[in-house]
């Protein structure tokens, strides 16, 4: 498994101890394919090891997203999440801001006219995001 080969490498370089309880908060991680909250992998990961703390997951999400195998994502709920970074494409984000849904879109083109616009005024890009706010279709049904 690559990202646990990459985090052991991580927290050796750090000097730091590599522990069953990281491990199975990775292995917590990366089964699920959606943002989650600290909470979210702290249930995932306590149901086949109960004596696994929150503050332990936590501590290990901020370490993973420092060895780059997440990133933390803040929307304007206040809510921090984290999602997979290795092997997954870059992708930007439409939040409802009604139910809180979130959908990963790519577009090429919205891409390369960022790309023009860093350029147009100088600048080398190191990374972006882009984040779009709305209702979603299901809570314009409701109301």
């Amino acid at each position: 498994m690559r990202a646990a080969a990459l985090f052991s490498h991580f927290l050796a370089q750090k000097k730091l101890k590599h522990s069953a309880k990281r491990d199975w908060i990775l292995a917590a991680f990366l089964s699920i394919e959606r943002h989650v909250t600290v909470e979210d992998v702290w249930l995932a990961v306590k149901k086949a090891h109960p004596a696994v703390g929150f503050a332990t997951v936590y501590r290990t999400l901020r370490l993973m997203r420092e060895s780059g195998l997440c990133r933390e994502l803040r929307f304007e709920d206040g809510t921090t999440r984290y999602e997979h970074a290795l092997d997954h494409e870059h992708h930007d984000h439409i939040i409802c801001t009604k139910c809180g849904s979130c959908i990963e879109v790519v577009d090429t083109t919205i891409e390369k006219l960022q790309e023009r616009l860093m350029q147009r005024h100088g600048f080398s890009l190191s990374f972006h995001r882009m984040n779009l706010y709305g209702i979603c279709k299901k809570c314009r049904k409701k109301a």
